[in-house]
């Protein structure tokens, strides 16, 4: 497992943070996608870079995508008082919703939301599927990580 460190990452100055709302990638089980991946991907959808601000491998290594003081492109009438992570994985092999965690991206995933949460005090954790008709992230983030 992975340890994750925020200590290098500055805290939003300018927006008032209040949830963390967690996604997946909707990509098949054991399929690794990488911060460049999604930025790419993103941008091919007309967004100016990677929408999360975190994403969670496979071994659960933390990579960074959009910095923290830059509102995401991550769930619609949210973005500007949310900070989004994202792990990858999300689906089975026919593309069905599946909690395709692994253990390590558990622990991160734990790691990186008690970590935003204290630099956050006052956000809630939630899941995407709370402000949009998707199964995204594939299980029950409020309930998981405490709203």
């Amino acid at each position: 497992m992975k340890n994750v460190n925020l200590q290098n990452v500055a805290p939003s100055a300018r927006r008032s943070i209040s949830e963390i709302i967690v996604h997946c990638s909707a990509t098949p089980q054991g399929r690794e996608v990488t911060v460049a991946d999604i930025d790419r991907s993103h941008r091919q959808r007309g967004f100016n870079g990677i929408g999360y601000h975190y994403l969670v491998g496979l071994d659960g290594t933390v990579g960074f995508g959009r910095d923290e003081r830059i509102a995401g492109a991550h769930c619609s009438g949210h973005n500007s008082r949310s900070v989004g992570v994202c792990y990858v994985g999300g689906v089975d092999a026919r593309m069905q919703p599946k909690d395709t965690r692994t253990a390590e991206q558990r622990e991160s995933l734990r790691q990186l939301i008690t970590l935003l949460r204290q630099r956050y005090p006052q956000a809630t954790v939630h899941g995407h599927r709370e402000f949009a008709a998707k199964a995204c992230p594939c299980f029950d983030a409020a309930a998981e990580y405490g709203a």
